[in-house]
């Protein structure tokens, strides 16, 4: 096999591998609290017999995007989006902690405090949940305070505290479910500067044009490579054709 054909065959898979993920960024564009993924290309020796005369291209995700998303006011008391820096601490499905910037929080109809997804939100003893109420308020520092059925309109009780966490950004990755975990496979400490609004909630950080102007940049890299394949095997087909006069 002629190695620029190999070569071009590798940068349209990669390539495609590229707009997987951009797709992906771009399917989550109205999704609570997601963060965008980046995608580059790099040049990666073939090694073989000789010299690695020749380089492929590999496409990795090098990290995720943290800017935050834009705010909007719902006015709905379970609805928080953290200010600045940190995440909300939550329960995986397969049972691990993790972290998210979805705070789009409900309630089963056992009282458990979970989020959009599903996922458990953890307070200071674990998952939290909330007996019967008649008003459920979000603190700042993420406290949860209760009016009971009944009781007097300024009778608010202290429940739980929802954990929120802020570890350095080097040290935490996107998990394959989508949800931030720390490199080392701790848990993150509570850190009480971490400060929610209640009412409000984070969009995406996605921006849909760059999304499809990328779109659209890797298509045509993807054409240019489809058609360096073609290139080449027309110039073997050539090849062949003037072996076979020569000979």
């Amino acid at each position: 096999m002629d190695r620029s054909l190999y070569i071009a065959m590798n940068a349209a898979q990669q390539t495609m591998l590229a707009q997987a993920t951009n797709a992906n960024n771009l399917a989550n564009i109205n999704t609570t609290g997601f963060r965008a993924d980046f995608e580059q290309f790099r040049s990666m020796p073939v090694f073989g017999e000789g010299l690695p005369s020749r380089v492929y291209s590999m496409t990795e995700r090098p990290g995720t995007d943290y800017q935050q998303g834009t705010v909007q006011s719902t006015g709905r008391e379970l609805d928080i989006s953290v200010q600045g820096e940190g995440f909300i601490a939550v329960q995986g499905k397969d049972g691990r902690e993790g972290y998210t910037r979805a705070g789009d929080l409900q309630l089963t109809q056992t009282g458990q405090l979970v989020t959009g997804t599903g996922l458990a939100v953890l307070g200071d003893g674990g998952p939290i949940a909330i007996p019967p109420a008649e008003k459920i308020e979000i603190g700042s520092d993420g406290t949860i305070s209760i009016r009971p059925i009944g009781a007097e309109s300024n009778a608010l009780a202290v429940l739980d505290r929802i954990k929120l966490v802020k570890p350095e950004l080097q040290d935490v990755f996107k998990d394959v479910d989508g949800l931030m975990r720390m490199q080392d496979g701790s848990d993150a400490p509570l850190d009480a500067t971490v400060q929610v609004s209640s009412g409000t909630l984070e969009g995406s950080n996605v921006s849909a044009v760059s999304a499809l102007v990328k779109m659209i940049e890797l298509q045509r890299q993807y054409e240019m490579q489809v058609q360096m394949m073609k290139t080449t095997q027309e110039n073997s087909a050539e090849s062949a054709r003037l072996m076979r006069i020569s000979g």
